[in-house]
């Protein structure tokens, strides 16, 4: 798990927590959750430094997230900033409204962006159980 975590993130530890989530999972939850899904999401988080962390989640084979860029080629890459992340991730800020005032840009399938937060709320759900 610390492979994935970047210090000075807050995503970081919602990154740690989806990963801990999807290690739980049995085959079939992962497999549903990849059929669900069908996509590699690329984040690119900037913090209040201006540095800036990249994970991958490969929900399109694996269902597995990672640190770094996608290998393959993201279906859809989203950037913004370390709080924008934390706000989606809690519920406080929804996708949509944050894309529309340029807190979120996304490069690809910006449809699939929008299977993000279930993803989020999933593993939200996940770590409560």
């Amino acid at each position: 798990m610390s492979d994935i975590k970047v210090d000075g993130f807050k995503a970081s530890d919602i990154i740690v927590d989806l990963h801990t989530a999807f290690d739980s999972f049995t085959d079939a939850q992962r497999q549903a959750q990849v059929k669900k899904t069908k996509g590699i999401f690329e984040l690119r988080i900037t913090n209040d430094d201006k540095k800036e962390a990249v994970w991958t989640i490969d929900l399109k084979k694996n269902g597995v997230i990672l640190k770094g860029l996608a290998s393959p080629k993201a279906d859809v890459t989203l950037i913004m900033s370390d709080d924008t992340f934390s706000q989606l991730a809690s519920g406080k800020m929804d996708g949509q409204k944050a894309f529309l005032t340029g807190k979120l840009k996304a490069k690809g399938n910006i449809m699939l962006a929008t299977k993000l937060a279930a993803v989020l709320q999933m593993a939200k759900d996940k770590a409560k159980l």
